[in-house]
């Protein structure tokens, strides 16, 4: 056998060695399959990695390949990561949008292309989405007003306020959630079912209304730390929209000597959040089960893209 001979094997069977190693023969078998995209707002948020385990563990039980993406609340690189993911063959996905008006620009185009989009737990405010699951955020607010109200004996406007009157109305801040997602808006919704017929009664007073900047904890806590300041510390409940917002005003209380003394209300049910209620800090967490948001996200997903007709679910206009 010539060296020329052998020098062509060498190099051929070097080449079949990379072609190995990048993995070319899996990477076909790979395209077999159908591809879902998952694109989380940020994981700094507690629940959000837990329901990325959760959908991709069951997507990859039905058979699909899973690409997931977080954008650390930055709004253009998730609009550049949900455009990623279509070109890498996603044919549906199931996005946490850090903004909603944002968002809809990369949804369109993908839809165009003809991939199902679902907007999971916040709205995506574009008709081009197949559909949009989520809690009754409306409820989840006013249970919130609800538990700060009953910690301070506010039960009925009209007959049972406590030791609030006219004369000495309970001072209020309302801290909303991130102005560029749509929940924070039905959350208020909810909130001010329960306060406003008090605030009319004339035995509430708001005294702040700020929103938390992407539910920031650190946001939270400088500007209730602004409000005590301006308030000299005379604030007798905070309605916040999260444990996260909730738990930020609190460390500014803590400060004051307040926390445990100022009823104050969150959401989700965090860890961190339960371990402030036992220690008497945080007032009421309201708990949503994401163990029945994750699967619903994947059996609609599983349902567009073979598809199934899905009898339940409801046309809403933007407007509604």
């Amino acid at each position: 056998m010539s060296r020329k001979l052998v020098r062509s094997i060498v190099t051929l069977m070097m080449l079949a060695m990379i072609v190995s190693l990048f993995g070319f023969g899996p990477a076909a078998k790979a395209a077999d399959k159908v591809w879902v995209g998952l694109s989380f707002s940020d994981y700094a948020t507690e629940r959000w990695p837990i329901e990325n385990a959760m959908m991709t563990k069951l997507l990859q039980a039905k058979g699909y390949g899973v690409l997931s993406q977080q954008a650390d609340h930055d709004v253009k690189l998730q609009n550049d990561q949900i455009d990623t993911m279509v070109a890498q063959g996603a044919k549906a996905l199931i996005i946490i949008a850090e903004d909603g008006a944002s968002a809809a620009t990369a949804v369109e185009a993908a839809v165009k292309k003809g991939v199902k989009v679902i907007s999971y737990d916040r709205l995506i405010k574009t008709p081009s989405i197949s559909a949009y699951i989520s809690f009754d955020n409306t409820e989840v607010g006013r249970q919130e007003a609800l538990g700060v109200m009953t910690a301070m004996g506010l039960k009925d406007a009209a007959k049972d306020t406590g030791k609030w009157t006219k004369d000495n109305p309970a001072k209020i801040m309302m801290m909303g959630g991130d102005p560029g997602d749509n929940n924070a808006i039905l959350l208020r919704n909810g909130q001010d079912s329960v306060v406003q017929p008090f605030v009319k009664a004339g035995v509430v007073k708001i005294v702040a209304d700020q929103a938390a900047e992407k539910w920031d904890a650190a946001f939270a806590q400088k500007l209730m730390e602004n409000v005590l300041t301006a308030q000299k510390n005379q604030i007798d409940g905070v309605v916040a929209s999260n444990d996260g917002t909730a738990l930020g005003a609190l460390q500014a209380l803590k400060a004051q000597k307040l926390a445990g003394k100022v009823p104050i209300s969150g959401q989700d049910a965090t860890a961190d959040g339960c371990n402030s209620i036992v220690k008497g800090e945080l007032t009421v967490s309201v708990f949503k089960d994401t163990r029945l948001l994750s699967p619903l996200a994947v059996e609609l997903a599983d349902k567009l893209l073979k598809g199934e007709t899905i009898p339940d679910l409801k046309k809403f206009t933007m407007a509604n």
